[in-house]
């Protein structure tokens, strides 16, 4: 198959070489793209925890402190794997989304300090508010900003016009909503929809496809089972 892939390139080009493993080729198209942000060594001396909510995380809190003895509790395998390419040795793997981190870090944290919330500018506080209503001290740090793309690469464009695309995967609603202005009248009614979350799928409704197939789990080795299977 010909997938159109709309990660942000680095995470793109790393599901690129997957798909490449399974017989198929990527049309990269990152419909999302991580602004790190610089800035002053990290205070981390409270801090019992780090919460992973994304590779992007790791990746930002990497340039802002050169601890690797930090405990780092990754919300899903990319996350993880990230984590450990990076030098941690204490990484744990909650192996879902944001609320089976909460409920993870529950069972993992000992209430001896902060957990720390590395995340991105526009990033939702409900990991936060769920753990502090549950007794936990919890900081954010946003240490990243994501930039919406204003266009389709040519290739993309190209593709999606000519219909030599066999499907699109779509990672977080965010990233379904921008395609949906950025293909305005483009067909797509001949494309799998393949969504990482049944909330990613819900933002594609404006646009009509062939299929879409939402993953058995929010991650990258779900997504990747669904080529498997069309």
């Amino acid at each position: 198959m010909r997938i159109l892939v709309t990660r942000p390139l680095e995470d793109g080009q790393e599901i690129a070489a997957r798909l490449a493993e399974r017989g198929h080729q990527a049309v990269l198209a990152p419909l999302l793209t991580p602004r790190f942000d610089d800035g002053p060594e990290l205070e981390l001396g409270d801090v019992e925890a780090v919460l992973a909510t994304s590779a992007n995380g790791i990746r930002a809190l990497v340039r802002r402190t050169p601890r690797r003895d930090l405990s780092i509790f990754a919300v899903g395998p990319q996350t993880t794997e990230e984590a450990q390419r990076s030098g941690f040795t204490e990484v744990r793997n909650a192996d879902g989304d944001a609320k089976a981190l909460a409920e993870a870090a529950t069972r993992w944290a000992a209430k001896k300090g902060t957990l720390l919330h590395v995340c991105g500018e526009d990033a939702p506080g409900t990991l936060a508010e769920n753990l502090s209503l549950r007794g936990f001290k919890v900081r954010r740090s946003a240490l990243y900003g994501i930039e919406p793309a204003t266009r389709l690469p040519e290739e993309a464009r190209k593709a999606l016009a000519e219909k030599t695309l066999d499907a699109a995967m779509f990672f977080s609603p965010r990233s379904a909503r921008i395609f949906g202005v950025l293909a305005d009248g483009l067909p797509t009614e001949t494309l799998t929809a393949m969504c990482i979350s049944p909330a990613t799928a819900q933002a594609l409704t404006a646009l009509s496809f062939a299929q879409v197939a939402v993953a058995a789990r929010p991650n990258q080795a779900a997504m990747l089972a669904l080529t498997d299977r069309a």
